[in-house]
C-alpha cells in the first residue's frame, strides 16, 4: 500500500507543483527555496544530538516554542526544525534566527526523505498536532529514529479522512514511537485508526502553557492606551479570519457603530486575517464599506480611525492583549476554527462561529464555563457584541472564566518535555 501511495505522490507531483506556483502568483515566498522540499540544502553539520522538530505553519510552531525553548536549555542539543509554509518559515526565523537549522520540510517522497535525513542525521523526531506523512514516519522507523507525536489532536471530520485509507493509516501509525494527545476523545479516535493502545499518552495541550512576560504586557498596554484613547474607546479583535468572514464582521461592526449605545458608536475594530496574501484585500474591503483604515505596518494610527488591520507576522498575542474581547475566525465558514487559548489568557471575553471541529474540546471548555458565546450570522455577532460593550459586569465574569479555563488546564507541557526526555537519554 506504501507503494502504491509512492507512486501516487510521484504522479501527482506535477500537480502539486503547479499549485506552488499557483500560490505563488498571491504569495511570491511559495516561489523560493523549492530545493529544500525535495531535501536539497548544505548538510548540518554539529557534534550535538539532533532532535527534529516539524511544524507545519505560524500556528504550529507558536504552539510549539515554548517546547522549543525547553529544548534549547539543554546544550547537547541540536535543534532542527521545519516548515511547510514561508509565513511558517517566517516566523522560525524571526523568533529563533541562527539559534536552530531551518529548513522547508521535504515532500513525502523516499528519495527526497534520504536526502534530507542523510543532511540532518536526526537522534529524534517530533511532529506537531496532525501532520502524519506514512513515508516520513517509515523513513524514521527503518533508520531506528524514534518519532513522537506532539499535543496531538484528531477531529471527528480528520479521523473520518483518514478511516477511508485505513491500509495505509494503520501501519504509519504503527511507526510512531509515542503519541501525545491532548484529551482522550482525540486519543481514542487514534486507538480506533490503529495506533496501538501502549503508545497512545494523554498529556493536555501545551498550547495552554502560554506565558505572558512583563514585556509583551507592557507593549500591550501601550496599545491599547493607543488603539482606545486612554481607555474611551472599546477594543473588539476579529482574530485569524477566513475569506467570507471578513464581509461578516464589516457587517456586524457597522451594526455596533449604528446603534444607540454612546460606547459602542465609539468602538474599535482590530482585523487580523489569517493569512497575508489577504492582508491587502481585506484591508481595500474596510475602505470600501466606507471606514477609516489604519495599517499595523506603519505604525501610525489616528483617533479619528474605525478600525486596525493587523497586516504583520507574529503580533496577533499582542493584539489580543490590546483588546476589550475576541471574536476568533475560521468558524463563521467551515474552516473548524483556531485557538482560543490566546485571548483567553488575556481574560477576554470569547466569541466565535459554529464551525469548530478543529478546535472542539477546548471549545467545550470555554462554552462550559461560560465563557465563549457562538453566533452564526453579522446580527447576531453585532448583539454579542453590543451586549459586552454595554455590561461592564458581564464582560468581566466572561473574561474571568476564560482566564480560569486558560490556567486551570496547564501543565502539559511537563509532562510532554519529561517523556521527550525519556528518548533523548
Amino acid at each position: 500500500m506504501r507503494t502504491l501511495y509512492t507512486g501516487l505522490f510521484y504522479f501527482l507531483l506535477p500537480f502539486i507543483l503547479l499549485r506552488l506556483l499557483w500560490r505563488a502568483m498571491a504569495a511570491p515566498a511559495y516561489a523560493k527555496r523549492w530545493a529544500e522540499r525535495f531535501g536539497f540544502f548544505s548538510p548540518l553539520v554539529t557534534n550535538k544530538k539532533v532532535v527534529w522538530l516539524h511544524t507545519v505553519s505560524v500556528g504550529e510552531f507558536l504552539a510549539a516554542l515554548p517546547l522549543i525553548r525547553r529544548l534549547q536549555a539543554d546544550a547537547s542539543l541540536q535543534l532542527v526544525i521545519t516548515t511547510t509554509t514561508p509565513t511558517g518559515s517566517e516566523r522560525v526565523r524571526s523568533a529563533l534566527g541562527d539559534s536552530v537549522f531551518h529548513v522547508y520540510a521535504p515532500y513525502d517522497l523516499p528519495d527526497a526523505l534520504g536526502r534530507f535525513l542523510r543532511r540532518v542525521k536526526p537522534a529524534l523526531f517530533l511532529v506537531m498536532e496532525t501532520e502524519l506523512w506514512p513515508n516520513t514516519l517509515a523513513a524514521c522507523a527503518k533508520r531506528a529514529i524514534p518519532s513522537l507525536l506532539i499535543n496531538g489532536r484528531l477531529s471527528e471530520r480528520s479521523a473520518r479522512g483518514y478511516a477511508r485509507f485505513s491500509a495505509l493509516t494503520k501501519p504509519m501509525l504503527g511507526d510512531l514511537s509515542l503519541a501525545l494527545i491532548q484529551n482522550t476523545v482525540d486519543a481514542q479516535r487514534f486507538i480506533d485508526l490503529g495506533l496501538p493502545k501502549a503508545k497512545a499518552v494523554v498529556t493536555g495541550n501545551i498550547k495552554f502553557d502560554l506565558f505572558l512576560g512583563d514585556e509583551l504586557r507592557g507593549q500591550a498596554q501601550q496599545l491599547k492606551q493607543q488603539l482606545s484613547a486612554q481607555g474611551q474607546r472599546p477594543v473588539l479583535i476579529a482574530a485569524s479570519t477566513h475569506q467570507g468572514e471578513d464581509e461578516i464582521i464589516l457587517d456586524a461592526f457597522a451594526q455596533v457603530r449604528a446603534s444607540n449605545s454612546a460606547a459602542a458608536q465609539r468602538a474599535v475594530l482590530v482585523l487580523v486575517p489569517r493569512h497575508p496574501e489577504r492582508f491587502e484585500r481585506v484591508g481595500q474591503l474596510c475602505s470600501a464599506r466606507g471606514f477609516e483604515l489604519a495599517r499595523r505596518s506603519e505604525q501610525q494610527w489616528s483617533d479619528s480611525a474605525d478600525i486596525l488591520l493587523g497586516n504583520t507576522m507574529g503580533e496577533l498575542l499582542l493584539m489580543f492583549g490590546a483588546s476589550d474581547m475576541a471574536f476568533v475566525g475560521g468558524s463563521l465558514v467551515p474552516n473548524g476554527g483556531h485557538n482560543f487559548i490566546e485571548p483567553a489568557a488575556w481574560g477576554l471575553p470569547l466569541l466565535s462561529g459554529e464551525h469548530l471541529f478543529n478546535f472542539a474540546e477546548v471549545a467545550s471548555l470555554m462554552t462550559e464555563a461560560g465563557a465563549l458565546v457562538r453566533v452564526s450570522s453579522a446580527a447576531q455577532l453585532a448583539q454579542a457584541f453590543l451586549q459586552l460593550i454595554d455590561d461592564k459586569s458581564e464582560r468581566e465574569r466572561r473574561g474571568a472564566a476564560a482566564l480560569n479555563v486558560a490556567l486551570d488546564n496547564r501543565g502539559a507541557l511537563d509532562k510532554t518535555c519529561s517523556l521527550i526526555q525519556r528518548y533523548i537519554e
